[in-house]
């Protein structure tokens, strides 16, 4: 679904991710950590199109440098960190606007399919109830899920996540990933995601790619993954950390 292939790229001219190649398997959801400025949110930006690489990535086998951000769209949905909005679409706007890529002519219309597409990924990711409602007045949590509903209404067969559950609660955070994992598993489909939450990658996520100023440290199932490498990485005792919170849960 996703290929790369000895890909470097940064800004003004300095490389911030150096030489990175994986791969991506349909109905795998691939998650990316590392700590802040290692190249995460950078990596995402070029295998969205977004910024210029060298190297190849091939998105379900086209080499993205070949494809106009049309083509991209219809292969590759980006959900961000949570932004603030300042205009007020109402949520079913806002899930509707997932549906350019799909339109054709110089004043598209909105189909019958197009309005049920956006009805089920409304109901997908359970915002159904907050349809009219502008998106100025959701919370951040219920903000991202719309986000989320708009990748799924862009029907792309793979999803791009930078750092999704930012900010959000757990029971929101959950609630996003395994909305996310349903959608993956059901086609063919795959996911990346840039996760801060360590636990939340080990359980959500099928393979990890550790990352270290700008480059892999690690690639492997998440079960596989040896967590010696995130305290080096992180240069902390995350795994102290991880067992002395276990510990306080158990004595509860």
């Amino acid at each position: 679904m996703l290929s790369v292939k000895n890909v470097s790229c940064g800004y003004g001219g300095s490389p911030v991710v150096q030489e990175m190649s994986f791969s991506v398997r349909a109905g795998e959801i691939l998650g990316i950590l590392g700590p802040n400025g290692c190249g995460k949110t950078t990596l995402l930006k070029a295998l969205s199109g977004l910024l210029p690489a060298s190297g190849e990535i091939l998105l379900c086998q086209k080499p993205i440098k070949g494809l106009s951000r049309l083509e991209i769209a219809k292969k590759a949905a980006l959900v961000t960190q949570l932004s603030p909005v300042s205009f007020s679409y109402t949520v079913y706007e806002t899930v509707e606007m997932g549906r350019y890529a799909h339109r054709s002519g110089l004043f598209p219309r909105t189909g019958e399919r197009d309005r049920q597409i956006v009805l089920e990924s409304l109901s997908r990711t359970g915002v159904s109830e907050l349809r009219d409602r502008p998106v100025t007045t959701l919370s951040g949590g219920q903000l991202q899920r719309v986000f989320l509903a708009r990748a799924f209404a862009q029907e792309p067969q793979i999803i791009l996540l930078d750092e999704p559950t930012n900010h959000l609660d757990l029971g929101f955070q959950l609630s996003l990933m395994e909305d996310l994992r349903a959608w993956v598993k059901e086609k063919e489909r795959c996911a990346v995601g840039v996760l801060h939450d360590i636990n939340l990658a080990l359980r959500f996520a099928d393979r990890i790619l550790l990352m270290d100023q700008g480059k892999a440290a690690a690639l492997e199932n998440a079960g596989n993954l040896d967590l010696s490498l995130i305290d080096k990485v992180y240069q902390a005792q995350i795994q102290d950390y991880m067992k002395t919170s276990l510990e306080l849960w158990r004595s509860c």
